[in-house]
């Protein structure tokens, strides 16, 4: 079974605006309201694509409920901890421009934080974690390498999906996909990088260090995918560029949906490139028939890694 796991969730809360005045009375013109957070993301896409998961996380208060009745209201399974405070809620004017507001989140006990442990602790050799997004500030830094150590403990296969030093830190101890933007990957080794052939020495910097599977994305410039024996350079589809929110979150899932039904590297990451343009192409997550127009569009170019077989 899939689990993702999503330690500080949100209620987003979108209100769109012909224009927003400072200081003054605004009127909407279209709100809705949806629950927020990579790992939810990636569930959504997994159910998109006839794949069920179970969520995992922190939920509380009636924020926490409305997030878990969405979910159930899509057929995927939650088992968050309950938390005493609510959910945090994530506001985001959409105008001219769009200004987000996010908020702190809940506080997390030790004794809440025992329990996701426990929860994770349960999972066996079947089982892949997605660890998606950034820690509550309640909880220690080390969160991710605790969890994660308890996977390696269960031999249970772990996703990361994060950036800057919780990516860093997880690294080393193995994980079967990371999946940084060139932006984050740049910042990771102090350099900028702007195409495809640039970003594979240091994809291979990450396999050295542990990392299994490294997919890139570089928006419209492609996406690349290395591990120890090849490098893949992706195309991507053309389309008009709505949001690209959820994108690397579907980006993840496509991946995974394809690659534990067929185990083919290639395959999966061809369907990931697909999925995250279908959701950048869209105003929300994508579905299945928009990723399966995309993907005869998504060609792979193969590079043997210099100095490996």
């Amino acid at each position: 079974m899939i689990y993702t796991l999503t330690l500080n969730p949100s209620l987003d809360y979108i209100v769109e605006l012909d224009k927003f005045h400072v200081g003054e009375l605004n009127r909407t013109r279209a709100e809705s309201k949806f629950p927020g957070g990579k790992g939810i993301n990636v569930s959504q896409v997994l159910k998109r694509l006839d794949v069920d998961s179970h969520a995992l996380g922190f939920t509380g208060g009636f924020t926490g409920n409305y997030i878990e009745e969405f979910l159930h209201q899509q057929q995927i399974h939650t088992d968050f901890v309950s938390v005493q405070e609510d959910s945090r809620i994530n506001v985001k004017l959409r105008a001219a421009e769009e200004t987000e507001v996010n908020s702190s989140g809940p506080t997390i006990t030790n004794t809440d934080f025992e329990q996701l442990k426990n929860k994770i602790a349960k999972l066996t050799s079947d089982d892949l974690l997605v660890l998606a997004g950034s820690i509550p500030t309640t909880l220690p830094a080390s969160t991710y390498e605790e969890l994660v150590s308890i996977c390696i403990q269960n031999g249970t296969k772990f996703v990361v999906d994060a950036e800057g030093d919780l990516l860093r830190k997880v690294v080393p101890l193995k994980p079967f996909l990371i999946k940084p933007n060139h932006h984050e990957l740049g910042d990771l080794f102090n350099t900028k990088l702007t195409s495809c052939e640039e970003v594979i020495p240091y994809g291979e910097e990450l396999i050295g260090m542990g990392a299994q599977n490294v997919i890139v994305s570089l928006a419209g410039k492609g996406a690349v995918l290395v591990n120890q024996h090849m490098a893949y350079i992706a195309s991507v589809p053309k389309g008009e560029l709505k949001s690209s929110v959820g994108a690397g979150d579907s980006m993840v899932a496509g991946f995974i949906a394809v690659y534990e039904k067929t185990k083919n590297i290639e395959e999966a990451f061809r369907f990931s490139v697909a999925a995250g343009s279908a959701t950048a192409f869209s105003m929300g997550l994508c579905t299945k028939e928009k990723v399966e127009e995309l993907l005869p569009q998504v060609t792979i170019e193969r590079k043997i890694i210099k100095g490996r077989n």
